[in-house]
């Protein structure tokens, strides 16, 4: 997923699920800027200690559900998601800088990887290949509820 997002020197990164701090910490080494959002208080707050004790001072970390995103450091370069929605979060596509690229897994039953390009028109997206991840919690769960009773 880090490969397909074709990272530069200078890109801010907004990651949903910070699980284990793992992903953040490999985005900490590429780029300057890394925002983690992770929605489980208690795995969010481990993840940032430990981000803290090993010097990734690039890293922030914050609870919460990131099918918003985090728009008060917005737009960002590029977006990775850890978690499948059953749709694209739209507040996460708004947070895409022109030429910003997003990699995110989506769907229910079957889900596909799916990398989304912002460009000055709309968004291209490209199948990338079948996956299996955790669902989404938070929002977009329930927005999944409402539509399917």
């Amino acid at each position: 997923m880090t490969q397909a997002l074709k990272l530069q020197p200078n890109d801010r990164v907004l990651e949903i699920g910070t699980g284990s701090g793992y992903q953040a910490a490999i985005l900490g080494e590429l780029v300057p800027e890394v925002y983690s959002i992770e929605i489980v208080p208690q795995l969010g707050q481990r993840s940032k200690t430990l981000l803290a004790r090993l010097g990734y001072e690039n890293i922030q970390v914050r609870i919460g559900d990131g099918y918003k995103g985090w728009p008060d450091k917005a737009p960002f370069d590029a977006i990775i998601v850890t978690a499948a929605p059953p749709r694209v979060p739209q507040p996460l596509l708004d947070q895409l800088k022109v030429g910003g690229r997003m990699i995110i897994p989506v769907g229910e039953i079957h889900q596909g990887l799916i990398l989304i390009q912002r460009t000055a028109t709309g968004y291209e997206r490209r199948n990338v290949l079948p996956v299996r991840f955790v669902p989404m919690t938070g929002e977009a769960q329930k927005k999944a509820n409402r539509e399917n009773p």
